[in-house]
């Protein structure tokens, strides 16, 4: 099991070396494929109809401006990956999320950063994780602000038994198969027989991957303060889990625990749906 196609986003307006330096060493250990992405769009200024004109001219303007960001990313992305692996480069004058979502149809795996944590940010400019992992179908990597590196020292699995925490799960072996030291991590108000069953068959799953992982149950009424507190003593550097959330009105809500990982930027965060 491995990554072979993997597609990395750029913010328009935002660093990119970072990110591109964890997908360019996951695509080189992987063997894969790495797909530079960076889509943008214009605001529609708002006006009177005596300056539609006006409008329609400041429109494109702000068009050939991101046309032109996008040759310099390109260049850059370029030169960072600097003939590793295999690249390609798309670009799409779009509102970032739902041109992501299009591009991930080709991929194993998205990475991206997310400087705004869960905040959806400028739609415009600026792809929502929330959007991303939940209408994709696509595992997510969000690329941590500290230190962040293929393949991770310390990985932390949150575990529930949940059809979201299997599909992270398994979607995330080949980081996990790489990483120094993984922790599968539990937290539940009564640690009872069918918590333990479910954690000894996550280890039997890894085992059966090559992965060696310690079991952590947590009797807590505290989910999410409690794992946070987990992952934070660990020093861990990648944290998994599934992602959690709803429709309501267009717009994707996360969970106390997805949304609590997404603004903590300091690791890196792999989410599945």
């Amino acid at each position: 099991m491995s990554y072979k196609s993997i597609v990395v986003n750029l913010d328009v307006d935002g660093p990119i070396e970072s990110v591109v330096k964890v997908a360019s060493e996951l695509a080189a250990a992987s063997r894969a494929r790495l797909i530079g992405f960076c889509a943008a769009d214009a605001y529609l200024p708002v006006t009177g109809p005596e300056g539609a004109a006006l409008v329609a001219q400041a429109w494109q303007q702000m068009r050939d401006d991101d046309e032109r960001r996008f040759k310099e990313l390109r260049e850059e992305f370029e030169s960072l990956v600097a003939g590793v692996v295999k690249t390609e480069w798309h670009e799409a004058l779009d509102r970032p999320t739902p041109a992501l979502v299009r591009m991930s149809r080709g991929a194993d795996l998205i990475l991206t950063q997310a400087l705004d944590g869960a905040a959806t940010g400028d739609t415009a400019r600026i792809a929502d994780p929330a959007g991303v992992v939940l209408q994709s179908g696509r595992p997510l990597l969000i690329v941590g602000t500290e230190k962040a590196s293929v393949p991770a020292r310390k990985a932390v699995v949150t575990w529930k038994d949940t059809k979201e925490a299997r599909r992270a799960l398994s979607d995330a072996v080949p980081l996990l198969q790489s990483a120094a030291e993984v922790t599968v991590v539990t937290v539940a108000s009564t640690i009872d027989q069918p918590v333990r069953d479910s954690m000894a068959d996550v280890d039997a799953f890894l085992t059966w991957h090559g992965i060696r992982a310690r079991g952590e149950a947590i009797e807590s009424i505290d989910e999410v303060g409690s794992l946070l507190d987990f992952v934070d003593a660990q020093g861990a550097d990648l944290v998994v889990s599934g992602a959690y959330g709803h429709s309501r009105l267009r717009e994707w809500i996360f969970g106390g625990i997805t949304r609590s990982l997404l603004d903590r930027n300091r690791f890196s965060r792999f989410m599945s749906a």
